[in-house]
């Protein structure tokens, strides 16, 4: 997590004599739009650390509904899939 992200995520001073009421709700904004970016990160990290998992244990490129492979398209679109067209579909 870098500075500026760490930043814009702290909690909101809401202090009437130093901010005005549309610059509380800009930090307010930025505060909301930094946490879901953080939130974010870790969602593709999350992914990125189970598709690593899947490689070391020969199952990468498998689909996790139906067993069968994921074809090479779909896997170099999103590397960290789990299903086959097919099941995505369903």
């Amino acid at each position: 997590l870098n500075d500026d992200s760490k930043e814009a995520s702290d909690t909101v001073t809401l202090d009437q004599s130093k901010v005005g009421r549309l610059s509380r709700m800009d930090a307010l904004q930025a505060q909301q739009m930094a946490q879901e970016t953080t939130r974010r990160r870790q969602d593709q990290l999350q992914k990125i650390r189970g598709a690593l998992r899947r490689i070391e244990d020969g199952e990468y490129g498998d689909c996790f509904k139906c067993g069968e492979e994921i074809s090479a398209a779909r896997l170099e679109f999103d590397p960290a899939s789990t299903r086959c067209m097919a099941c995505m579909d369903h």
